[in-house]
């Protein structure tokens, strides 16, 4: 049963690996939860899940944790109905607890280019390696894309005659999204010098490349990040944090919120106006700072 509900995640509904694997693990848990007590999953009701989140919250489960759970069990149950293996959905009453939001941590402009300005700083200029990493860093600030939709960028993916990149995002929604003229001069060296030495037959059409040949992965990436930051001397922080910054900067440059909507390939403005609050903190901690009646 589960199988089949990770293939309507899949197939259906497009969604990511990462999602895909947290909602089966939520139905599974849930599911591991009813028959514990005898409770089959045709007779699960709103007071088994309602028992199933408290005994999360009891074991120290966190807000955000006790929310996506309750995301996969609507999402689970919503399934079985139409399915047959429910009669009626008993989490449409169901509600998540409010997650504490936490401003994201960002990079200053000047941390952002420090970071950049390190990555591949171990290596010779010319090496396959560094070039591919300049790329990651270059990519991710320059145009503020989850680490995810980075390592699915295809080749053909590259517009460098109107610098765009053509991104899948969440539920296979396609965008166009520009770069700019560093995180250019980085896609070019990298294919013409560093993809060509790395490529394999198991490249396939993958923009950026393993070591191995293979396409890139989000771990990888994440890594290469963070070997850059700390480098810099800049706060701890991965792929998202150069998406946070982007989006900030774009912000704090004069840019539309829609249009940053846009870009970063959000289905609501809501998602996006958080990074207001974020330039409205770097705002107060200048000001805090700098004036003499702060």
């Amino acid at each position: 049963m589960l199988d089949d509900f990770a293939d309507h995640l899949r197939l259906e509904k497009g969604r990511s690996e990462h999602t895909i694997r947290a909602y089966v693990g939520g139905a599974r848990a849930l599911v591991t939860f009813a028959g514990a007590r005898g409770i089959e999953v045709g007779d699960i009701d709103l007071a088994l899940l309602r028992a199933w989140l408290a005994e999360l919250t009891r074991r120290g489960a966190a807000r955000t944790t006790v929310a996506r759970q309750v995301s996969a069990a609507k999402t689970f149950c919503a399934w079985a109905v139409r399915e047959g293996y429910l009669a009626a959905d008993p989490s449409q009453r169901l509600k998540a607890p409010k997650a504490h939001r936490t401003l994201p941590a960002v990079l200053a402009p000047a941390q952002a280019e420090a970071a950049i300005a390190a990555t591949g700083a171990d290596r010779e200029p010319d090496d396959p390696i560094a070039l591919r990493d300049r790329v990651i860093l270059e990519l991710l600030y320059a145009s503020g894309v989850r680490v995810g939709e980075l390592c699915g960028l295809d080749v053909g993916d590259v517009d460098a005659d109107r610098r765009v990149v053509r991104v899948i995002g969440k539920g296979d929604k396609e965008r166009s999204v520009p770069y700019g003229e560093p995180a250019a001069r980085a896609i070019d060296d990298w294919l013409r010098s560093g993809r060509p030495a790395l490529v394999t037959d198991a490249s396939g059409a993958a923009l950026l490349l393993g070591a191995r040949g293979g396409r890139l992965d989000q771990r990888m990436a994440r890594s290469v990040v963070g070997r850059a930051v700390d480098a810099s001397g800049g706060p701890a922080t991965g792929p998202h944090g150069l998406r946070h910054s982007a989006a900030t900067h774009l912000l704090e440059g004069g840019a539309d919120l829609r249009v940053v909507q846009e870009l970063l390939g959000h289905s609501s403005l809501a998602t996006t106006q958080i990074y207001t609050h974020v330039s409205v903190e770097r705002l107060r901690a200048v000001h805090r700072q700098a004036h003499p009646r702060a």
